[in-house]
């Protein structure tokens, strides 16, 4: 099965690998327009072999990639890929005549998605005003038929993507729109999903913005409160804001940490039985609600969430007090060299002994751009700016600079 988002790229990329499966003898099916989790949700509830999403996330519209599930609707294993494009490489010969795949479309799945949300997420949303940013992106084929048939008052924005405006000054990635709009219609508050709609971000009724960590928190909660949080554990990354462990310390739920890239926190969860996981960025896992990270089903937990505390997004989101965080992207060609780079690391270890136990650090190389994120959280803005301007100093002198 593939689907594909709104990108220009996205009908010519789904005809080449069609093509290319139908060649080795494989049948593709065509979603057409759908968001990452539908495929692999459709995945595992068929007899499909694989699934593949054309997409590059959250990404510029110039970006394009493929996202690869197995049979049980999980993203491969960094193994899996590397297989893969190692056959890629492979001599062999290619089947011929009736051998060949067969190219179909099922224009039916992305109806099949929906249904299935509203049986999974039945969250009564009557009385309830919320904006909608779709990115312009795949979830604006879905998410707003979702959440209007669950009663949902709704206002619309990102919805009408023409091949090159996916993510551009919308969606997750910028909350300034949705933001705007919440406050302009008196909306309770506002959802923002990425391109392929495997992330989900909020406002609150002030426009105020809700992350990834907040939302986490306000599930993992919900999740403890019923009775459904298996360990009283939750998976996220090193990029999480040492707020939110110390929040679910309080509530006496353990914290699980993995690299950053929820692949990693997927791996987490299902090797330790674990129910839920997330990251900062939006992604949030909810294995009650699927085999990977889906936006829409996220943005219904939380919702389902605040109706059962009886609070508003506000109220729920102070359950963590966020430490000052700085992140910053910095443009590096040669990334690749970043684990010998000692400059950057006596830099980072300088910056450890000084936070010690108040802050942290995290250094890494982006795994789909060619830049270096410097994160770094402290007490205070003016530490966080200090010790985060220190390293990307470093960082721009010792690898922004193209190998001659």
């Amino acid at each position: 099965m593939i689907g594909r988002d709104t990108r220009r790229s996205g009908p010519m990329l789904e005809g080449a690998l069609a093509a290319g499966l139908a060649s080795a003898g494989a049948d593709a099916v065509l979603l057409g327009v759908i968001p990452t989790p539908a495929v692999a949700e459709l995945v595992a509830g068929s007899d499909a072999a694989a699934g593949a999403v054309i997409s590059a996330s959250h990404n510029p519209f110039a970006d394009n990639g493929i996202k690869l599930f197995g049979a049980d609707g999980f993203k491969l294993a960094d193994a899996a890929e590397a297989a893969v494009e190692a056959d890629l490489d492979a001599e062999g010969s290619r089947p011929e005549g009736d051998r060949l795949g067969a190219i179909t479309a099922w224009e039916g799945g992305r109806t099949e998605y929906v249904e299935s949300v509203l049986r999974r997420c039945p969250v009564d949303l009557s009385g309830m005003t919320v904006v909608l940013d779709c990115a312009n992106g795949a979830t604006a084929v879905t998410a707003p038929e979702i959440f209007e048939r669950l009663g949902a008052r709704v206002t619309l924005v990102g919805v009408e993507p023409d091949g090159i405006n996916i993510n551009d000054g919308c969606g997750s990635t910028d909350l300034a729109l949705v933001g705007e709009v919440v406050r302009g219609v008196g909306a309770d508050l506002g959802l923002a999903f990425d391109g392929d709609g495997d992330r989900a971000l909020a406002v609150d009724a002030a426009g105020t913005p809700v992350d990834g960590d907040q939302i986490l928190a306000i599930c993992a909660l919900d999740l403890r409160a019923r009775g459904a949080l298996p360990g009283d554990a939750v998976v996220t990354t090193t990029m999480t804001n040492l707020g939110f462990r110390r929040a679910m310390a309080e509530a006496g739920i353990e914290v699980r940490w993995t690299d950053v890239g929820d692949r990693y926190v997927l791996e987490e969860m299902r090797r330790g039985g674990y129910a839920l996981g997330g990251e900062q960025s939006g992604h949030l896992i909810n294995l009650a609600h699927g085999p990977s990270g889906d936006g829409v089903a996220a943005a219904l937990h939380l919702l389902g969430a605040l109706i059962a505390r009886g609070e508003d997004l506000a109220t729920a989101g102070a359950v963590m007090r966020r430490l000052p965080q700085k992140l910053v992207n910095v443009r590096a060609e040669r990334k690749g060299e970043l684990a010998e780079a000692e400059a950057v690391w006596e830099a980072v270890r300088e910056c450890e002994r000084a936070l010690g136990e108040d802050g942290r650090v995290v250094v890494r190389a982006s795994g789909t751009e060619p830049l270096v994120r410097v994160m770094v959280e402290a007490p205070t803005v003016e530490d966080c700016d200090r010790w985060c301007q220190t390293i990307v100093e470093v960082v721009e002198r010792d690898l922004a600079s193209p190998l001659p």
